[in-house]
């Protein structure tokens, strides 16, 4: 077995258990947790692309993306004014450092789904910020719930505003700009079926965990539908591709 499926089938495993931890979930399952969506994003990339290709496309996205939220915090620009808690470990400029992790765990999944939606790279970039952004639909109200950050001022969406996800967004295109001359000429329907997999799974497993094990419905419809969005169609003509390249082998 290929280290990111076993990576992938451990952190299946362990969203399945922290799903179901009783009340709070402690910042120490929280942080792991991190921990290991970014371990196996960063080896499916690196056993997909090779060392250069793959992670030094992902580090990129974690330092622009860190770079992003110490702006963030300091202007209110581009996300909206927040603050982070102390929960998340050690902090520079009131940012934690496991932020990084954010943008660099889920920024492989979306370029691939993006890939398998267009191969135009003016295209593929906001498609690919738009995936990404679709996911902070799920972890935003999530984390701002259990008290790793904070939105002052509040939002009409779980309290958070709009702001952030524009923001999310704005960022997105600057970490696929990038990522586009890292890494531009990938075949996202020969290499990409391990980002794909954690994209599609974070995708399913949020959308349950909110609608069933947590009891928020408009989290899990609003995030079902946002990620849903890219998923379904990505999985789709993943799928086409296969077929085809069935027939074509009969």
């Amino acid at each position: 077995m290929r280290a990111s499926s076993a990576l992938l089938a451990a952190l299946a495993a362990a969203q399945v258990g922290y799903g179901r931890l009783p009340g709070r979930r402690g910042p120490a399952s929280t942080r792991g947790l991190v921990g290991l969506m970014l371990a196996t994003s960063a080896a499916e990339a690196v056993q997909a692309r090779g060392l250069r290709r793959g992670a030094l496309p992902v580090a990129a996205a974690g330092a622009l993306g860190f770079a992003a939220e110490l702006a963030g915090v300091a202007t209110g620009r581009p996300f909206g004014r927040y603050h982070y808690s102390g929960q998340l470990g050690p902090r520079v400029g009131g940012v934690p450092l496991l932020a990084a992790a954010a943008w660099a765990m889920m920024a492989r999944p979306a370029w691939v789904v993006a890939g398998l939606l267009t191969r135009r790279s003016t295209a593929r970039i906001p498609v690919a910020a738009g995936a990404l952004t679709a996911w902070d639909v799920f972890l935003d109200p999530r984390m701002a719930r259990e008290g790793y950050w904070t939105w002052p001022e509040g939002g009409h969406y779980e309290g958070v505003p709009a702001s952030n996800f524009l923001g999310w967004w704005l960022t997105g295109l600057g970490v696929f700009a990038v990522w586009s001359r890292l890494d531009g000429d990938d075949h996202p329907a020969v290499d990409g079926d391990g980002a794909l997999a954690l994209y599609a799974w974070t995708w399913a497993g949020e959308t349950f965990a909110n609608a069933l094990l947590w009891r928020r419905p408009r989290v899990a419809a609003a995030g079902a539908a946002a990620m849903g969005a890219f998923a379904a169609p990505a999985l789709w003509q993943r799928v086409r591709a296969a077929l085809g390249t069935t027939s074509g082998a009969a």
